[in-house]
């Protein structure tokens, strides 16, 4: 069994155990932490942790991040589509000038978290729900899953899995994709990494 395998079904056994006692307001926000060179891993794996999943009896929702991110970018207005086309052709290795701008597009009046705080309440009167998000690293370089999570605290109703690629430095610390700089932010269960 990998050791990919080994952390999924260790991560399950805290999500069905919830968190222990002593935590106040605690939200069912789980972390699975692999290192940043198990993307394609991660990915190949996904499909038996849902059946796993399934065959447990949960109910199991995907919110992907890649998508979500995608489906921002597809709705953006026609003309500033059209000024990104332009900018990018005048200065197609500008890729700092163009990240800020995909970035402002992302983070414009929280709409990735406005994405997935829908998800989540869809979700919430759904008894064996669980909800994981995926491809975390299509968020480089334009925000971190940690600022999306605080943005969203107190809208986590179900346990919620993070497929997080980045490193564990601490019980409440990690790097995302290993060289971002240490945030220990997190109010969640990490595991793995």
């Amino acid at each position: 069994m990998s050791s990919l395998t080994n952390d999924f079904k260790g991560l399950m056994e805290k999500v069905e155990a919830g968190r222990e006692f002593g935590h106040a307001s605690f939200e069912p926000i789980y972390y699975l932490i692999f290192a940043p060179s198990q993307i394609l891993d991660v990915k190949r794996e996904l499909p038996a942790w849902i059946a796993t999943l399934k065959n447990s009896g949960w109910d199991v929702s995907i919110f992907s991040m890649t998508q979500a991110i995608q489906e921002l970018f597809d709705s953006m207005p026609p003309f500033i589509k059209k000024t990104w086309t332009n900018q990018d052709a005048k200065s197609p290795l500008d890729w700092e000038k163009t990240n800020k701008s995909l970035a402002e597009a992302v983070n414009k009046k929280g709409a990735l978290q406005s994405q997935l705080e829908k998800k989540l309440k869809e979700l919430e009167e759904e008894p064996k729900a669980i909800l994981l998000i995926t491809d975390t690293e299509a968020l480089h370089p334009y925000i971190r899953i940690g600022s999306i999570e605080s943005q969203l605290y107190g809208k986590f109703k179900v346990p919620t899995i993070i497929l997080y690629p980045g490193v564990s430095t601490g019980k409440t610390q990690l790097k995302f994709l290993g060289f971002y700089p240490e945030d220990g932010n997190y109010r969640s269960v990490h595991h793995g990494g």
